[in-house]
């Protein structure tokens, strides 16, 4: 889905195509995780790109907008030369961090079996 689409056509009041589209792509799970497990409340984007090495720049550029738009991330730009920018987490994302939690320890605790399915599923073939 792209980031500026609000809604499905088809089912516009349905919350998971809705909202987990743009949530649950490939990046904005993680940015959130990695804005969270910070030490302190704002990140700048630089350190968030150290911190997911294998993002690009327009992705994470592209996630952070998205993340913003749907009120997940503030961006604070201060008026500097070179100009200095920070992200945080909204009280929004904050709720979320339970869940986001209880999916990573799911992941951990099946990873293995899941791992093992993948690659008997593969030896079918």
């Amino acid at each position: 889905m792209d980031r500026t689409t609000i809604e499905n056509a088809l089912f516009p009041q349905c919350p998971i195509r809705n909202i987990l589209a743009k949530l649950c792509d490939k990046w904005s799970l993680l940015v959130i995780y990695t804005l969270n497990k910070a030490d302190k409340k704002t990140t700048r984007f630089k350190e968030l790109q150290r911190e997911i090495p294998d993002i690009s720049q327009k992705m994470l550029t592209v996630t952070l907008r998205t993340l913003e738009d749907d009120g997940y991330v503030t961006r604070t730009v201060y008026p500097e030369v070179p100009p200095r920018v920070e992200y945080a987490l909204t009280e929004r994302a904050h709720s979320l961090l339970p869940h986001i939690n209880a999916l990573i320890g799911w992941a951990a605790e099946n990873m293995d079996a899941i791992i093992k399915d993948r690659k008997k599923a593969c030896k079918k073939q």
